[in-house]
C-alpha cells in the first residue's frame, strides 16, 4: 500500500479516537487470516471509516450505495480504500462479482443486509443478497455489531464524545443443503442471520427482530 494510504487511513482513526471512545476489545475475535463476511447493522457514516480504519492490517472492503460517489472528496476516499459501488433496488450483478473477488483473495467482505441507514440504530428486515454471497463464496460469517454511534452528530454539536460500542458474535457458514431458490427460503436465511446480530444489541436496538422467542438457525452451522 501507497504512502498517501497509511497516512490517510491512520489520520482519520486518530480523528475518529478524538470524536469518539471506541470500545473495540472484542475486534480480537475477527480471524485474522481467510475470507470471511462480515455481517453488520447500518446506522449512519460515521461506522463505515470507524470499522475500516479499526479493522487495519486486515484487507477489507466493502458495499457502498453508487450515489456516494457523487461526492468528490467521499469518493475518492472510497476508492482509495477500495469499496464496491452498489446500485441500489436492484439486483447488481457487476457489485456482487466484485464481492466474490474479494472473497476469493481472502479479504473481509463487509456487508449490512439491512440496505440502507436506520438513523436509530434499530435494526431494519434484512435482504436476501448476503445469502447469495455465502452461496457462492463458501466464506464464513461473521456477525458484528455497534451501537451508541446514533448520537455522535448531536454530541458533536455539542462538543461532546460518543461513546462507540462494537459487539462481535460467533462464527457461522449457512447450510445450503436442499433449499433451491426459494426466495421464501432465502428471506428465512438472512432472518436467521439478522437474529445473530439481534442477540447482540440491546434490547432498545433490535428493531425488526426484537421478538428473540422467533430467532431460529436451521440453516446456521456455527464453527
Amino acid at each position: 500500500m501507497s504512502l498517501i494510504y497509511w497516512t490517510v487511513t491512520y489520520s482519520i482513526k486518530y480523528i475518529l479516537r478524538l470524536m469518539c471512545r471506541v470500545d473495540a476489545e472484542q475486534l480480537d475475535q475477527v480471524p485474522e487470516h481467510g475470507p470471511l463476511l462480515l455481517v453488520c447493522n447500518h446506522i449512519n457514516f460515521i461506522e463505515v471509516p470507524l470499522m475500516f480504519t479499526h479493522l487495519k492490517p486486515r484487507p477489507v472492503t466493502g458495499f457502498a450505495k453508487a450515489e456516494t460517489w457523487d461526492n468528490p472528496i467521499i469518493g475518492r476516499l472510497f476508492d482509495l480504500w477500495g469499496a464496491i459501488p452498489i446500485r441500489r433496488g436492484e439486483a447488481d450483478s457487476n457489485a456482487m462479482r466484485q464481492g466474490l473477488r474479494a472473497l476469493s483473495k481472502g479479504k473481509i467482505l463487509a456487508v449490512a443486509p439491512e440496505g440502507t441507514r436506520s438513523g436509530d440504530g434499530c435494526l431494519k428486515q434484512g435482504n436476501p443478497g448476503i445469502v447469495s454471497l455465502a452461496q457462492h463464496s463458501n466464506a464464513p460469517i461473521l456477525p458484528l455489531v455497534y451501537y451508541g454511534g446514533e448520537l455522535y452528530q448531536e454530541n458533536l454539536r455539542k462538543l461532546r464524545r460518543t461513546d462507540f460500542h462494537i459487539r462481535v458474535g460467533k462464527l457461522f457458514k449457512i447450510n445450503f443443503y436442499n433449499i433451491g431458490s426459494a426466495r421464501s427460503k432465502r428471506q428465512r436465511i438472512v432472518d436467521e442471520v439478522m437474529y445473530q446480530l439481534a442477540i447482540l444489541l440491546p434490547s432498545q436496538y433490535r428493531g425488526a427482530y426484537s421478538d428473540l422467542s422467533k430467532s431460529t438457525s436451521d440453516y446456521l452451522v456455527f464453527l
